[in-house]
């Protein structure tokens, strides 16, 4: 048999990135060899076996023939006379299917190396179009690598949408492609890629109904709402930001494509409409709680935020409440930084002073300072306690408000 080091390990290390993981193919072996040398089996659609010492997936080379539509509509044939070639011709891109023997050499029948060297994404054969998630997956290389996609792999992503092969997606894996997209260094790039190839419209339309709605250029010199959404998202990628602010970044402005049109380019109240489409969105496709959940806070008060220092105290604390601060405080300061990223991902914005998180922190911080329990002791009439918390809170807030507009 020969063992082969495949795929992303070996693209990685030409482009002097480091690597993670290595995935493992082995040519012209049985599965009783594997079992006879102590390899442990665990593939169910086909033979893949752990290593009995380093426990890394060693794969036997296979063929794949697709018989129906969507991710799981292939079937696989393995045998020890598939070559590493047929192997290779199986794999989504041409950078991924460059293979590494163990004295170091590399077979590369798809020209794999060219395209890292241009910075190309290029599909290895028209079998790419049998799988709807390798378009999620170029989508998210665009945005981890900065490539352009190669034109006719472009054409073909969209004939696959045309055909519908984009409905087939499953929602846990378009997720999934999508929460690793949000956490490359650029990540409105998969977003881009799969506007141009048309299936954004088909797995998050919300996303790309912002595109082509105009606003106000004194507040969005960039104009165009999908424009700064963009760029929202950029910056929190920029600030190493989590999952969670990334995707409230993607999502905090999805109530402006619902405007009306006669009022455009303004958007009142767009923060309460966006609120349908998020919910949908994270409900089609199982958005874990803490995205869903800093996402929608975000979507609904990013504008008070904005303006933090014109609110007076006890609207201050009502935010606070609204968005359970006193209890979720690292919630809230998270959400601080998706509203950073808002106020600056506007063109000409990008390095502009936002006190407003500053302002809000410290008056948090102080908030939580206050003694709940030692208040409550101290009310004679129990159904006096939550004003007299209220209003120990506000007069803090305020004497805060005050210390700031004397800097």
């Amino acid at each position: 048999m020969d063992i082969y080091i495949v795929g992303g390990a070996v693209r990685d290390r030409l482009l002097n990135l480091p690597v993670k993981d290595r995935d493992w193919v082995v040519v012209g072996a049985t599965p009783e060899q594997m079992l006879n040398q102590g390899f442990r089996p665990v593939g169910k659609d086909f033979p893949v076996f752990l290593h009995p010492d380093t426990q890394e997936e060693y794969a036997l080379a296979r063929t794949e023939r697709k018989i129906a539509k969507g991710y799981h509509g292939f079937t696989f044939h393995t045998a020890s006379d598939v070559t590493l070639e047929q192997d290779l011709a199986r794999r989504d891109l041409t950078i991924n299917a460059i293979a590494e023997a163990a004295d170091g050499s590399l077979t590369d029948p798809y020209h794999g190396q060219a395209d890292l060297r241009a910075g190309i994404l290029r599909h290895v054969s028209a079998a790419f179009a049998e799988d709807p998630v390798r378009i999620l997956r170029l989508a998210r290389f665009a945005a981890r690598f900065d490539f352009a996609v190669a034109p006719e792999t472009m054409a073909l992503m969209r004939r696959m949408v045309d055909n519908g092969e984009a409905d087939a997606l499953v929602a846990e894996r378009v997720w999934q492609e999508l929460a690793k997209g949000l956490m490359e260094d650029k990540p409105s790039r998969m977003i881009l890629v799969l506007r141009e190839c048309g299936a954004l419209a088909r797995v998050l339309p919300e996303v790309d109904a912002l595109f082509g709605v105009p606003q106000r250029a004194d507040y969005h010199p960039e104009i165009d709402c999908g424009d700064h959404t963009m760029r929202v998202l950029d910056y929190a990628a920029s600030t190493s930001q989590p999952l969670a602010v990334r995707f409230a970044a993607l999502t905090h402005d999805l109530g402006k494509a619902l405007t009306p049109p006669d009022v455009l380019p303004r958007h009142i109240g767009h923060e309460i409409r966006g609120t349908k489409p998020l919910g949908e969105l994270c409900q089609r496709l199982r958005v874990p709680s803490d995205c869903r959940d800093l996402a929608h806070i975000t979507m609904v008060h990013h504008t008070k935020v904005h303006q933090a220092q014109e609110l007076r105290p006890a609207t201050v604390l009502k935010l606070f409440k609204d968005c359970d601060a006193l209890r979720r405080p690292d919630r809230f300061r998270l959400m601080l930084d998706a509203c950073l990223a808002d106020a600056r991902g506007r063109l000409h914005f990008e390095t502009a002073a936002y006190p407003q998180k500053d302002y809000l922190n410290d008056m948090l911080a102080a908030t939580l300072q206050i003694d709940a329990g030692a208040i409550a002791a101290g009310c004679s009439d129990k159904a006096a306690i939550p004003a007299t918390l209220d209003a120990a809170r506000t007069a803090i807030i305020a004497n805060c408000k005050e210390q700031w507009e004397d800097r």
